[in-house]
């Protein structure tokens, strides 16, 4: 792979005095096939016309060489890619922490903030941190995780449960569609 910028990777093409197959399929620059040359040949006939010679498809047999004009099939990939990656969408996941005891009022308002989070699109993760000797008493914990899946019914859908992993009750709420 070589990077043309820095978040644009193109498949190295040989061009040109790179290939150094003996004989190869050739294509003209509108398309037509001119047959099977010897690759000086094919070179050189690129060079009258004023292009490059470029392998498109090295595995197959024999390998298949364009004439085309490579800086601009570079200049027209980019643009591609560019343009392919303006029309994704990136969800985030962003996260609340919350802990066993948090009272009413602060749990209200982190509800708040998960809600302007799915209503933007991003996913959320929840999760309640224990300390010490809350480990001993988890129910504290799912209650509020309870709680707000409660909240969240309307404009949420869970998609991954309420789970332990090590120290941490965690789920995972996604935007309803």
């Amino acid at each position: 792979m070589h990077v043309l910028k820095r978040w644009l990777i193109v498949p190295k093409l040989r061009v040109n005095r790179e290939i150094r197959i003996r004989e190869v399929r050739v294509i003209g620059p509108e398309g037509e096939q001119l047959g099977i040359l010897p690759t000086v040949e094919a070179y050189r006939k690129a060079q009258e016309m004023g292009y490059d010679l470029v392998e498109v498809a090295p595995m197959s047999q024999p390998p298949v060489c364009r004439i085309m004009d490579y800086g601009k099939y570079k200049y027209e990939l980019s643009k591609k890619e560019h343009q392919s990656r303006r029309h994704q969408k990136s969800t985030q996941v962003k996260e609340i922490k919350l802990r066993p005891r948090t009272d009413k009022h602060d749990l209200e308002i982190k509800i708040r903030q998960i809600r302007g989070f799915l209503e933007e699109g991003n996913k959320t993760k929840v999760s309640v941190n224990y300390r010490g000797r809350e480990m001993a008493n988890q129910e504290m914990g799912r209650n509020v995780m309870q709680s707000v899946i409660a909240n969240l019914t309307d404009c949420g859908t869970i998609e991954y449960a309420p789970r332990m992993e090590g120290r941490s009750l965690i789920m995972v709420v996604a935007p309803k569609n």
